[in-house]
């Protein structure tokens, strides 16, 4: 079964940071355009960020412009999203995944995604 799997997420402070990765040992994430979602509780799931494929081209949404930041580690067959100055409204479950469509970032729409990882709880509080 296609899966990724996600960790790094944690408890922390608002102003806070996490670092989350997205990894596989099944097939080389550099051949797909990666993407982060969240899911806070009674909501839907949302697009957080996207990579492209040659990771030259990322996308954020507005909610996490100036904070968040994506990029790849081919050598680790990794994915990061760093996240800075988070905030309590950033607490959600967060969760990777491949975009099966495109090889560059178009639209978080969760039926163009798979091989969704469990996820990663992050909680920002004080």
């Amino acid at each position: 079964q296609l899966q990724v799997a996600e960790s790094g997420g944690g408890l922390v402070q608002p102003g806070g940071s996490l670092r989350l990765s997205c990894t596989t040992s099944r097939y080389p994430l550099n051949n797909y355009a990666i993407g982060w979602f969240r899911q806070a509780p009674g909501k839907e799931r949302e697009g957080v960020s996207c990579i492209d494929r040659a990771g030259g081209s990322t996308d954020y949404a507005d909610s996490v412009k100036g904070r968040f930041t994506i990029s790849r580690d081919s050598a680790r067959n990794t994915v990061f999203l760093q996240m800075d100055n988070l905030k309590p409204e950033d607490t959600a479950v967060y969760f990777c995944a491949i975009q099966l469509t495109h090889y560059i970032c178009q639209g978080y729409a969760p039926s163009d995604f798979g091989a969704w990882g469990q996820g990663t709880q992050v909680t920002v509080s004080a």
